[in-house]
């Protein structure tokens, strides 16, 4: 800690973090223990945070993550969009083809910033918004591959027809970026992903990646 920072605000962080990092939720004696501080500051430090709607505590006692969360993250989507954008540009206009960030939403993958190339004759229509499970697309593969990998780069993705019988994507996974879990890639009308568009699918999640630290 600094003179510039607050101890409190900073202790009100670690509980949301904690609490993000557990399924089960936490109890006053547990965060007492992992935050180094007693009890009482803890149970203010709750109440606090109850009445924004970012804690709950269920009967037993334990605290979670509230659903005020949700309306913070409702912002993160923009912002995330808006540094992605450059690197997502370069990318469909090199390629020719169409380029996009999805983030993980669920168990869904989620498109949340999308880029068609300018100078081609006809690409693939893939929209922001567009939603579907992990495991189908090359956008959703790389973020399950890159949760089995070790933490360095696992590489790319490719797939063929999974969405349309003349379509093939490669995408890979964004690393490093903390509480961010997507992709960079790109689908195009094709037989096949021409050589060079993996490497450099890579290349462009290692940008936006860089961008969002």
């Amino acid at each position: 800690m600094t003179a510039e920072t607050s101890q409190t605000l900073d202790r009100g962080l670690r509980v949301l973090k904690l609490l993000a990092d557990t399924d089960h939720g936490l109890t006053v004696t547990e965060l007492s223990h992992r935050l180094g501080v007693n009890r009482t500051v803890v149970y203010r430090l709750l109440a606090t945070l109850e009445q924004h709607a970012l804690v709950r505590r269920d009967l037993g006692g334990r605290a979670r993550v509230g659903l005020g969360v949700l309306r913070l993250g409702r912002q993160v989507h923009p912002l995330v969009r808006e540094a992605a954008l450059p690197a997502l540009r370069a990318l469909a206009e090199d390629i020719g083809a169409t380029a996009h960030l999805t983030l993980v939403d669920g168990s869904d993958a989620l498109a949340v910033a999308v880029v068609e190339p300018t100078w081609t004759d006809y690409h693939v229509a893939y929209r922001a918004g567009f939603r579907h499970p992990l495991d189908h697309g090359a956008a959703g593969r790389a973020i399950l591959a890159a949760r089995q990998a070790p933490p360095v780069e696992p590489g790319y993705t490719l797939t063929r027809g999974e969405w349309d019988a003349g379509a093939c994507g490669a995408a890979a996974p964004l690393i490093g970026v903390t509480g961010v879990e997507g992709s960079v890639g790109v689908v195009m009308l094709a037989d096949a992903v021409p050589e060079r568009v993996g490497p450099r699918v890579m290349d462009a999640a290692r940008e936006v990646a860089e961008a969002l630290r």
